[in-house]
C-alpha cells in the first residue's frame, strides 16, 4: 500500500460525479461507439472507419497538409502522385483508428482474438521465462490500441505497463483507463521515470514509443528517414541504461486480410550504444524506420514529426509553413 502512494499514476475510480450532465456527451459518444462495434461485423466496421477517414480529410485541411509535408520530407524521392496516394490511405486508416479503439476497449476477448495473429513473439516469452525486464519499443501506429491489447491476450499473454497521459476530462479519463487496463495491462504515468525503471528491474515489460518529436528536452538531433536533424528522444537510452533491460522492437500492423500481425522478433540491446545518447538515438531510429516501413500508411503521419529545429533560433514548425 505504501508503494502505491509513491506512484504518480492513480487509477481513476468511478464516482457519481462522472454522471454530471456536463459529461453526458462523453458517455453518449463512447456508448454509441461500444454499441456500433459490437453489433456490426468487422468487414462493415472497416469500411465505415475508412469512410470516416476520407470525411476527416475533406474537413481537416491543416492535418492533410501536415501529413503531406511529413511524407515529402521523409520520402523526397517519391512523386507528388505517390505522396498523395499515401496521404489518402493514411487518412482512411486514421478514420479506422476510431473503430479500432472501440474494438480494443469494448470487444470481448474471444472475438478480439479472431482479429490478431501472433506471427513472431517467442522472444518475449524467452525473456519472460528468464524474468528479464523488456523495453518493448513500438511506434505510433494508428492501430496502437489493438497492438497493446493483443500482446496481453495472445496465448498465455504478455502483459505490460503502458506509458499513460491522463486526459483532462474526468469521464474520458476513466473510460480510457478502463479500456486500456481491463485486459491485464497496467499503466504508469508518463512523468514517472522511476516507476518505469522499477517495473523493468522487476522483470516486467514496458511499452515505449520513441518515434515522435517530444520537444527539445531530453532529445538529440539525428537522422530519421531523409531528415538529417530530426528531434529524437533520448528516453530509450536512459531507460535501458538504468534498468539493464532487453530492448525489443514490436509492432501490430494490419495485413491485407484485415488481421493484425503481432511481431516482436528483433532484440537490439547487444550492440546498442546506450552510453552515447546521440549514437543511441540514431541507432534506434533505424529500427523505428524498419517498423514503420512494414506498413507506412498505418503510421501517424498527421503529427508534426519534424517540428523542432536543431537551431533554437529557428521557429518551431517552420518546415510546415
Amino acid at each position: 500500500m505504501k508503494q502505491a502512494t509513491q506512484d504518480k499514476f492513480i487509477k481513476p475510480q468511478f464516482t457519481l460525479s462522472l454522471l454530471h450532465p456536463k459529461y453526458w456527451s462523453v458517455w453518449l459518444g463512447f456508448g454509441s461507439l461500444a454499441f456500433v462495434v459490437n453489433v456490426l461485423p468487422y468487414s462493415l466496421l472497416f469500411r465505415i472507419g475508412r469512410g470516416l477517414g476520407l470525411l476527416g480529410m475533406r474537413f481537416g485541411k491543416s492535418r492533410a497538409h501536415i501529413t503531406r509535408r511529413n511524407l515529402e520530407l521523409a520520402f523526397p524521392d517519391k512523386s507528388a502522385e505517390e505522396v498523395e496516394a499515401m496521404v489518402v490511405d493514411n487518412f482512411k486508416n486514421t478514420g479506422l483508428a476510431l473503430i479500432e479503439t472501440g474494438i480494443t476497449w469494448f470487444w470481448p476477448t474471444w472475438r478480439f482474438k479472431r482479429l490478431v495473429i501472433a506471427k513472431d513473439i517467442d522472444l518475449l516469452y524467452e525473456y519472460k521465462a528468464k524474468k528479464k525486464g523488456v523495453l518493448l519499443c513500438c511506434v505510433h501506429a494508428l492501430n496502437l490500441e489493438i497492438t497493446a491489447r493483443a500482446f496481453a491476450v495472445l496465448q498465455t499473454g504478455i502483459q505490460g505497463f503502458g506509458v499513460f497521459r491522463p486526459h483532462s476530462n474526468p469521464a474520458y479519463n476513466f473510460i480510457q483507463c478502463w479500456g486500456r487496463t481491463h485486459n491485464s495491462n497496467q499503466l504508469v504515468d508518463r512523468k514517472d521515470l522511476k516507476k518505469m525503471i522499477r517495473v523493468m528491474r522487476q522483470g516486467e515489460l514496458l511499452f515505449y514509443l520513441p518515434d515522435h518529436d517530444y520537444g527539445r528536452n531530453k532529445s538529440v538531433f539525428v537522422p530519421f528517414f531523409a531528415v538529417e536533424d530530426a528531434c529524437t528522444t533520448t528516453g530509450t537510452s536512459i531507460l535501458a541504461y538504468a534498468s539493464k533491460c532487453a530492448i525489443v522492437m514490436g509492432s501490430g500492423f494490419r495485413n491485407q486480410d484485415g488481421k493484425y500481425e503481432i511481431i516482436a522478433n528483433v532484440s537490439v540491446e547487444e550492440n546498442y550504444p546506450q552510453k552515447d545518447e546521440k549514437a543511441a538515438a540514431a541507432y534506434m531510429n533505424k529500427y523505428v524506420e524498419m517498423l514503420i516501413m512494414r506498413a507506412p500508411t498505418q503510421w501517424m503521419w498527421l503529427h508534426k514529426r519534424f517540428k523542432t529545429m536543431q537551431d533554437p533560433n529557428v521557429p518551431k514548425g517552420i518546415r510546415y509553413k
